[in-house]
């Protein structure tokens, strides 16, 4: 029974990982052209300070 439920958990785990990876996949490279266009659409009262200093480093100049 503490095998099962060993398995249960292992495999759960793996795909919580498995769906993290896969949405962190999706997200273009900070500083690309994809992430700039991205920024540009999303309201800047939206953006958090990182990303505020990485589109004005990668973005406009």
């Amino acid at each position: 029974m503490s095998l099962i439920k060993s398995s249960s958990k292992i495999a759960a785990v793996l795909s919580a990982g498995l769906l993290i990876i896969g949405l962190s996949a999706c997200s273009p490279e900070v500083g690309s052209e994809a992430w700039c266009k991205q920024m540009k659409e999303k309201p800047s009262g939206d953006w958090t300070a990182n990303e505020a200093a990485d589109y004005a480093k990668h973005c406009v100049f």
